[in-house]
């Protein structure tokens, strides 16, 4: 009851002061394009330091870092040059013997100068960009072996190959080159095509689970896309319950559909038992003396294996023991 009278006195207050509070706000709202104006011109200000000797007769593109998101000078959140190079004193002052000009603090790329260690070329990217998905960068695989952030990725250039799906795994293939033969073998994942890319199934920034999946465990990256493998089923085939990678190789191979091996072979690195073993698997079975022929056997012909037991992956049919329907 008494917060009800409060919302009354409170109403019948704002009623009597009419549009005051409406009239206070908008004399005292920022004026947004000045305030924008005045940050844009403080950025080039700042970046004219460097842009006044690096312009557009430099042979790597300079100035096209104003088309990307880190040219963007009316957000005050931008990086200037010296964000990232450092305020680089004695690079702008030059050497006062005329022996040359000192480097900048930080060099992201080699030229004239030598590239800075890949840790402090980190450092300065993960000034702004951390956290999301790049939480377990520290520790990951590429951050253990000195990949840093502008081995992959350009920053000047508006276009970043390897945010672009058409172009990121050649990005990628420049240091995974046993994954990209792979990936020309007969039986692949859409790779090519431009349908599935590296960082659909990895995160390069780190990982919580195995090979910088983007998932705690391989089975569930593929279950991203292969959500029907996943089930729950009441019979379960316990190698698909472990690890897709039990059979399947994920970067391509030579046998459909990305299997590790043929069937039955494949089957029979589990399978070993009297079931599968007391005949071989030639169209001809000839005796030591020549003169006996033998019959194929049904398990090595077709399918092999899945001529019978065609659901692999799992069942929920009362002959499900045996994966047959």
């Amino acid at each position: 009851m008494k917060i009800f009278k409060k919302l009354l006195v409170i109403s019948a207050v704002m009623g009597a002061i009419g549009l005051a509070p409406v009239a206070f706000a908008q004399n005292n709202l920022p004026d947004l394009g000045q305030s924008k104006a005045n940050i844009a011109k403080a950025a080039f200000k700042e970046d004219a330091k460097c842009t006044k000797c690096h312009d557009e007769s430099e042979n790597a593109p300079v100035l096209s870092i104003y088309q990307t998101k880190h040219g963007v000078k009316g957000d005050d959140r931008t990086p200037s040059c010296t964000s990232c190079h450092g305020q680089s004193d004695k690079h702008l002052a030059g050497d006062k013997d005329g022996k040359g000009r000192p480097s900048p603090d930080f060099v992201f790329k080699k030229g004239v100068y030598d590239k800075s260690a890949s840790q402090d070329r980190m450092d300065r990217c993960q000034t702004c960009h951390k956290g999301e998905k790049r939480t377990n960068w520290n520790g990951s695989q590429h951050q253990v072996n000195d990949v840093a952030c502008n081995d992959c990725h350009v920053v000047h250039n508006p276009v970043d190959k390897v945010r672009v799906k058409k172009t990121q795994t050649q990005v990628c293939y420049t240091c995974h080159k046993e994954q990209r033969a792979d990936s020309y073998k007969t039986s692949t994942h859409p790779i090519e095509v431009g349908k599935v890319v590296c960082s659909d199934c990895h995160n390069p920034h780190g990982s919580a689970g195995p090979s910088l999946l983007k998932k705690n465990t391989l089975n569930e990256t593929c279950f991203l896309c292969h959500a029907e493998k996943r089930g729950p089923v009441l019979f379960e085939h316990q190698p698909v319950v472990e690890n897709c990678a039990n059979c399947h190789t994920p970067h391509g191979s030579n046998i459909s559909p990305l299997l590790k091996d043929r069937p039955p072979f494949l089957c029979q690195d589990c399978h070993d038992g009297p079931h599968a073993s007391p005949s071989a698997y030639g169209p001809n079975i000839t005796g030591v003396q020549g003169g006996y022929q033998g019959k194929p056997s049904a398990n090595g012909m077709g399918r092999a294996c899945m001529n019978c037991h065609v659901m692999v992956h799992g069942s929920n049919s009362p002959a499900g023991g045996f994966f047959q329907r």
